[in-house]
């Protein structure tokens, strides 16, 4: 039986982390008419690599002889400089919408709905609560994220960029907080704390 609570947790770890709010801006500049399509497209290669790591990371980690307090320390790190750059309003990407529209969604797909930190997430979660839990919270997450996007003009519309920006904002201060609790988690972990 799945525990509702470890699902509950798991994605909000990973829709935090994921912060469909921040791709919003970027988005709207490439999306064109169709944003549920669009979307949808962003969406895909995002599940796509979360996926690849949900059923293939563990294998790699054990591969490469990383341990999983190690991939919490140095995904903590590169999910604490995202969240800085988040927090301060710091461009993600320096091209934003260069190449046609196909080239930016994939980058909106990834690295920035599922990068680093998701993908370093994805793994702890999948370690700590299983693949089904962490699959049920992915799931959640993406499908949020999508809705999020494809609804994106709506949202500008209505809550205004500024709101969308400082949303944003404070999804970074939750990223970088979470980063922080990863670090030390891995840390504690190595010293056997």
């Amino acid at each position: 039986m799945i525990d509702v609570y470890e699902v509950a947790r798991a994605f909000a770890s990973l829709f935090v982390i994921m912060n469909p709010f921040a791709s919003i801006p970027i988005f709207l500049r490439v999306a064109g008419e169709d944003k549920a399509k669009a979307a949808a497209q962003a969406v895909l290669v995002a599940g796509g690599v979360l996926f690849a790591f949900l059923f293939f990371g563990p294998a790699l980690l054990e591969v490469f002889h990383i341990t999983l307090d190690s991939l919490r320390v140095a995904g903590g790190l590169v999910l604490g400089i995202l969240g800085v750059r988040l927090v301060l309003g710091l461009r993600i990407l320096d091209r934003e919408g260069e190449g046609g529209h196909g080239p930016a969604l994939t980058l909106i797909g990834t690295p920035m709905l599922t990068g680093p930190g998701v993908i370093t997430m994805t793994m702890v979660l999948t370690e700590e609560s299983g693949a089904l839990v962490t699959a049920c919270a992915a799931v959640g997450s993406l499908a949020l994220s999508w809705l999020l996007l494809a609804v994106s003009g709506l949202l500008s519309r209505v809550m205004g960029r500024n709101a969308v920006e400082i949303t944003s904002r404070v999804m970074g201060l939750l990223v970088t907080a979470t980063a922080v609790e990863m670090v030390v988690r891995g840390i504690r972990g190595m010293l056997g704390v």
